[in-house]
């Protein structure tokens, strides 16, 4: 008689998880991009700092807005497009403080654009990425 395995259960990915995750990552992030600790915060929101570095000490034990959430997915998103167009990982780094011509950064960079403040500015930079990774923007 043979035994039917189960699938291996996954891990509940809670809002606290995908958060420790994401902040895990955004360090390495932040750190690949140069980011200062005032560009930093403000991609995320502008939590305050004490906040901000308790996040960054703890993330474990982060409990960060859905906002923050958002924000962290659309960097990560934007990170990881980046690194598919430009495999040379210094170009793919340096890409977010190159002025671009392309229409939703008017000559100016992506990383100015995704410091404007809102969470849509971030998202307009994911879909710009992810339609030059599929050919659709336009």
């Amino acid at each position: 008689m043979s035994a039917v395995l189960a699938p291996r259960a996954q891990p509940e990915l809670s809002p606290e998880r995908m958060a420790a995750a994401g902040l895990r990552a955004y360090g390495r992030i932040a750190e690949a991009w140069g980011l200062t600790v005032d560009e930093q915060r403000l991609l995320l929101g502008q939590p305050p700092r004490s906040t901000y570095f308790a996040w960054r000490k703890q993330p474990d034990k982060a409990v960060v807005p859905r906002d923050t959430l958002e924000r962290l997915s659309n960097i990560l998103g934007i990170y990881k497009s980046l690194q598919i167009l430009l495999p040379d990982a210094a170009a793919a780094d340096a890409w977010v403080r190159q002025p671009n011509s392309a229409a939703p950064f008017g000559g100016g960079t992506a990383l100015a654009r995704m410091l404007a403040g809102n969470v849509s500015d971030l998202n307009l930079v994911r879909r710009y990425l992810d339609g030059v990774r599929g050919g659709g923007w336009s």
